[in-house]
């Protein structure tokens, strides 16, 4: 994504995206993400940032800036909406509706039906829902990145991409809707057109909402254009006399504050710590303030010796760890472990973390909630199976004897990690950034 002086923030065409260099990860090296040379897949991480290190380096957290995507109407189209809408039984608070900045309650937009035996409360009514569009209300799905694939994927890539989580919502806005007062999200910001247009206003980070004074931006978003706003940037956004129907990707940043924070806690597991404060301690401030004193060299001293390569490695696989887990197309091996053959074609799932920590005489994979340790003879295997996008069991043969590759590949498939290739995509590269599943 191509960083734009302000002010103005013109439209810029997407750039082409050079070779990235190796990124750097827990153990210095990073073989372990979806980086192979046999990785066909469309990225959406490169599809909505440009080229992702780029990014990194030179604007995120620090520029505003836009780009053109133009498919990005595969991610959620209008069409999609109706279809989450009318076909799929969608339950608050996946959605709400809200008008000229307030939530209206959900008893207005909801209705009672059974679910087996049980009654809910929260399924969409999708008439009453039509009307207040109709007057003047804007849609928004809540948590895309949980329950729409097209989100679900383009999500994962980028915080395989950022390492900071991420999240989404859709905001489906009739024509002349109130805007919003200018104001700033504590989170990083990618705004997606997917339909119709809107208007946007952006100030410069830094900038006092207050008294925001003229806009860097002030210009409509239409389908294709992609926004990034840093934490905390000012901005308005509100239709004109069109619809508009746009993602926003937060992006929710790990901060140094929690890495030092982290090195804190450590330090303070030393039982002195728990002592008690002296009986009376509040008439005897002098004598608290000298011992706080020692108390805070001594947390000093302590923080100091820890080792920081350890602390960062322990946060990183930490953070690899909550990412979400994904078991697409695992069933059918799970009920038939014996039609996983030596020959299987299986691949990546797309999003699923995978990461390589050396420890010691074993080596552990990291897979989102989760860690398999495999004994140092089998690190060959884990690093191949980390490198590739597709493989079959029998391209470990370097690594393991067949009925070793065999368990290990059903590990793999039981943990979500890889599934059988599709016979209809078993040539064919596929995209992340599709439509309806």
């Amino acid at each position: 994504m191509r960083p734009t002086p302000t002010p103005p923030i013109p439209r810029t065409p997407m750039r082409p995206t050079p070779t990235p260099p190796t990124p750097t990860g827990p153990t210095g090296t990073r073989p372990t993400g979806p980086t192979g040379t046999r990785r066909s897949v469309r990225d959406p991480a490169a599809t909505l940032l440009g080229d992702p290190d780029l990014f990194a380096r030179q604007t995120f957290g620090r520029e505003i800036a836009r780009r053109d995507v133009p498919d990005a109407a595969g991610l959620l189209g209008l069409d999609d909406v109706d279809h989450l809408l009318a076909d799929t039984a969608l339950r608050a608070p996946a959605f709400r509706l809200v008008r000229e900045g307030r939530a209206l309650p959900p008893e207005q937009y909801t209705r009672r039906a059974r679910i087996g035996s049980r009654t809910v409360t929260d399924l969409a009514d999708v008439e009453a829902v039509h009307r207040l569009i109709g007057e003047g209300a804007t849609l928004v799905l809540q948590g895309l990145h949980r329950y729409w694939p097209p989100v679900t994927r383009a999500c994962q890539a980028l915080e395989h991409a950022l390492d900071h989580p991420v999240q989404a919502n859709a905001y489906l806005t009739p024509p002349v809707a109130a805007g919003l007062h200018v104001h700033g999200d504590p989170h990083d910001v990618l705004v997606v057109q997917t339909w119709g247009r809107k208007r946007w206003q952006v100030w410069p980070p830094g900038t006092d909402p207050n008294d925001p004074g003229d806009p860097a931006l002030d210009d409509d978003l239409r389908l294709g254009d992609v926004l990034y706003l840093p934490a905390g940037t000012p901005h308005a956004p509100r239709t004109i006399d069109a619809a508009s129907l746009h993602l926003t990707v937060g992006i929710r940043s790990r901060t140094w504050r929690e890495l030092v924070r982290r090195a804190v806690d450590d330090a303070l597991t030393d039982p002195r710590y728990d002592e008690p404060l002296a009986a009376g301690w509040t008439s005897r401030l002098d004598e608290v303030a000298a011992g706080l004193s020692r108390e805070l060299q001594h947390v000093g001293r302590s923080i100091a010796e820890q080792d920081a390569a350890q602390l960062a490695t322990a946060h990183a696989v930490e953070a690899i760890g909550r990412r979400p887990a994904r078991h697409q197309g695992t069933l059918p091996l799970l009920l038939d472990p014996t039609a996983l053959t030596d020959g299987t074609r299986l691949e990546k799932v797309g999003g699923h973390p995978c990461e390589v920590v050396e420890a010691g005489a074993r080596v552990e994979l990291v897979l989102a909630d989760r860690r398999l340790r495999v004994p140092g003879r089998a690190a060959g295997a884990v690093h191949a199976v980390a490198a590739l996008e597709r493989l079959t069991p029998g391209d470990l043969s370097d690594h393991l004897d067949e009925h070793s590759r065999l368990v290990f590949a059903r590990r793999l498939v039981r943990e979500g990690l890889l599934r059988p290739v599709p016979p209809e995509r078993d040539d064919a590269p596929s995209s992340l950034v599709g439509g309806r599943p």
